[in-house]
């Protein structure tokens, strides 16, 4: 099992960056294809950015933030990384963090095994 704790949310005003940081705690986060996903109020949970697990560093993208996100892994502290940045006021949702032990990178909710709580992105227009 794993735990996962977000941080990093906050307010900024558009064309801005925040940094999230996942931590994970319990295994490492490198045995798993690790995510983000975001959801704004009345909004179905979206994907973001996914990394796979150990063995090849390929990163995925929305294409609604692709150029603007990357996705990120430090295996020594087990910590997974959104960097944002141009953010625009359609980014404004709650970000979390989630943790798949299968073999494919999934871009929907349901396969991920384990989330975190979240964390309150706001951008100001």
């Amino acid at each position: 099992q794993v735990q996962l704790v977000e941080s990093g949310g906050g307010l900024v005003q558009a064309g801005g960056s925040l940094r999230l940081s996942c931590v994970a705690s319990g295994r490492t986060v490198s045995t798993y294809t690790m995510a983000w996903f975001r959801q704004a109020p009345g909004k179905e949970r979206e994907f973001v950015a996914a990394i796979r697990r150990s063995g090849g560093e390929n990163t995925y993208y929305a294409d609604s933030v692709k150029g603007r996100f990357t996705i990120s892994r430090d295996n020594a502290k087990n910590i997974v990384y959104l960097q944002m940045n141009s953010l625009k006021p359609e980014d404004t949702a709650v970000y979390y963090c989630a943790a798949d032990s299968g073999l494919l990178v999934r871009t929907t909710p349901v396969p991920y095994d384990y989330w975190g709580q979240g964390t309150q992105v706001t951008v100001s227009s």
